[in-house]
């Protein structure tokens, strides 16, 4: 185990932890099981966003499966996928790194997503339930109670309600002193190694943690087994077999159930502490890695309809895989001889004195807070009112919700490394947010593109406007803009990965940018650098060479309007799109076409803060100043949030 890096106290009140930092032992064994631990989890991991992830593409595109049931399904999926994502990552990361050390605002931070995801994962279950008791046992009135509007409601109240739960318990465990061991013999952050690190016992806090865990669990548990039980009674007096088992069979969700309640129940409604270290990671792997493992195979193996959905959405997923294996990999097998001997990278990002530091903190939490308060409006704005329910609505709120995810695979970090006095990131968890971070760029070139296409077809083809971009065309060009953004980087990043890194580990940035990690590379590498530079490049100039040509066509077309008032009207539905491509293409040019090198480094950081951090923050405010439907829309959404509050 290699030495903590010496870090100064971070204070949280007056009954200060002395501890900054704890470390994740995880699965100890030699550096070869650590590998092979690696190789097996990451398959894992991989099956399960593949499998969660293909049964929300089938249930999107197949309009057959959009009911209610399959609609909970995929939402549910979803969920599947983020409560997976809040674990297995830092675990793969850990398996690869000596020192296996998170931080004390990291391990926190887990804790509470990854049992705010849990507790969602319990409401889902009870609602999933309750849909199928309304199903079988009010078979007539369904279609009247379990509207689009409570479908909506239900997986909103879920995901609130999931999300409110644990911040008390995980606050209070926070104030507790931490002053001796700081090593967790375990995977993640659980309150059982947690409260057997503190100074003192805390027999009322761990009774309060078993109260508030036993009524989430027995709540959400009654509530499903009065809807089967009720579910067993309507269907024992159905007088078919064939009706008897046709019933049944939309009940797979009680196997669901079943698998996760079980080991959920073992783990915690009895004190943690009671449980050794080994029982405790075997039965957390179970529910937290191998029911969203599971899960996908349960609910395709006996419906006709979602295994039809499924293959034909996995025969193009098969296809797209084999062209990128077929062209992709003679090109990394050249590479992978070559090794890095750098394990983490130490972020700088803006130094200073502890108050600018401060400073910087307030300022960049404040905007991101907003970009997600406004981005999430837009959201909600398109989702709620049937008036945005056009195609020009639906991108801008995908665009929106693109936006978040963006914003959210830098900002978060960074604000993390201004409170800390390492500002180290892994090697692992670089290349991750460099990939991120990229791909979610690329994905809105292309979405920016395609919102000018959408307003060409409208201004210029009005007519053939409706035919053309039709829901299901409108939905195509969304995935296709989310599958094209996160192919394209692969190769290159993987390409920069393979080089040596063998001296120092700073980066004079606040992300894991191209061009710092060019510059420590142990050799020069002009054919990656120039691979990196064409594929900025085509990325870059690709759309904004589409969105040019329309928009050149949709100006054409503009000035031989007849009126002043159509010109307006027409210009005014082009220019808060027009205003954010000039945002975004313009530091996007200045700061990836010309090579990175050339920049200053302060240059470098405030252009990356404008596109990556400003743009989204200001995107909100744009596309709404001059948009009377959005305005009016945004009006009762944030009307409706100051009622709530």
């Amino acid at each position: 185990m290699g030495p903590f890096p010496a870090h100064r106290p971070m204070k949280i009140s007056s009954n200060s932890s002395t501890i900054t930092g704890f470390i994740l032992l995880g699965f100890p064994c030699p550096r070869k099981g650590q590998v092979l631990l690696f190789v097996l989890f990451s398959v894992v991991y991989l099956l399960i966003l593949m499998g969660n992830g293909s049964i929300i593409c089938a249930v999107h595109r197949d309009q057959r499966l959009h009911t209610p049931m399959y609609i909970l399904l995929a939402n549910f999926s979803f969920l599947e996928i983020c409560y997976v994502t809040s674990t297995v990552p830092n675990m793969l990361v850990n398996f690869l790194s000596d020192i296996k050390v998170i931080s004390f605002s990291g391990c926190f931070l887990q804790f509470y997503f990854f049992f705010s995801l849990g507790s969602t994962e319990c409401f889902f279950l009870a609602v999933m339930a309750f849909d199928r008791y309304l199903a079988i046992c009010r078979p007539l009135h369904y279609p009247t109670l379990m509207t689009g509007h409570l479908c909506t409601n239900l997986i909103v109240s879920c995901r609130v309600l999931g999300f409110l739960w644990f911040p008390v318990p995980i606050i209070i465990i926070s104030q507790m002193s931490f002053c001796g061991s700081r090593i967790i013999d375990h995977f993640l952050c659980d309150p059982g190694p947690l409260l057997a690190l503190t100074c003192s016992r805390a027999p009322i806090m761990e009774s309060f943690w078993t109260i508030i865990t036993s009524l989430l669990l027995f709540l959400s548990f009654f509530c499903i087994m009065v809807s089967y039980a009720l579910v067993l009674r309507a269907v024992l007096r159905v007088p078919s077999a064939a009706g008897q088992g046709k019933a049944f069979s939309t009940c797979v969700h009680l196997a669901v159930v079943s698998l996760f309640y079980g080991s959920v129940m073992v783990m915690y409604l009895s004190p943690t502490s009671e449980h050794e270290a080994g029982m405790q990671k075997l039965v957390t792997l179970f529910y937290s890695v191998g029911t969203p493992l599971i899960n996908p195979v349960i609910y395709s193996l006996r419906n006709k309809d979602m295994k039809h959905a499924l293959q034909k959405f996995l025969g193009i997923f098969i296809i797209i895989h084999s062209l990128i294996v077929c062209v992709f990999l003679p090109a990394l097998e050249s590479q992978n001889t070559t090794m890095h001997f750098v394990t983490e990278f130490v972020l700088l990002g803006f130094p200073g004195p502890r108050e600018i530091q401060n400073f910087y903190f307030s300022i960049l939490l404040v905007v991101y807070l907003l970009t997600l308060l406004g981005n999430g409006a837009i959201v909600c704005a398109v989702k709620w009112d049937r008036r945005l329910h056009t195609p020009m609505y639906i991108f801008l709120g995908s665009f929106a919700f693109l936006e978040i995810w963006y914003v959210s695979s830098t900002v978060p970090n960074m604000l993390l490394n201004i409170l800390s006095e390492a500002k180290t990131i892994s090697f692992t968890g670089c290349f991750l947010q460099f990939y991120f971070f990229f791909s979610l760029g690329t994905t809105e070139c292309f979405f920016l593109s395609v919102m000018a296409y959408d307003r060409f077809l409208a201004i210029c083809r009005p007519l053939h406007y409706p035919s053309i971009m039709t829901r299901k065309f409108c939905v195509i060009l969304v995935s296709g803009c989310w599958v094209s953004g996160f192919l394209c980087y692969p190769v290159p990043i993987v390409l920069i990965s393979q080089l040596p890194f063998c001296g120092p580990n700073i980066i004079d940035h606040y992300v894991c940018d191209p061009g710092p990690l060019f510059a420590l590379a142990c050799v020069p590498a002009p054919s990656t650098e120039l691979i990196c530079y064409t594929f900025n490049s085509l990325i870059i100039f690709g759309p904004f060479l589409s969105i040019l040509g329309s928009y050149t066509l949709v100006l054409r077309a503009v000035l031989r309007i007849p009126s002043g008032a159509g010109r307006t009207k027409a210009f005014s539905t082009c220019g808060s799109h027009l205003t954010v491509v000039s945002l975004f293409y313009g530091t996007l040019m200045v700061m990836y076409v010309s090579p990175t090198s050339g920049n200053p480094a302060g240059m470098q950081k405030v252009i990356t803060l404008v596109y990556s951090a400003v743009t989204p923050l200001l995107n909100p405010l744009i596309y709404s100043l001059r948009n009377k439907d959005m305005k009016d829309a945004l009006k009762k959404v944030l009307g409706l949030r100051m009622n709530c509050n």
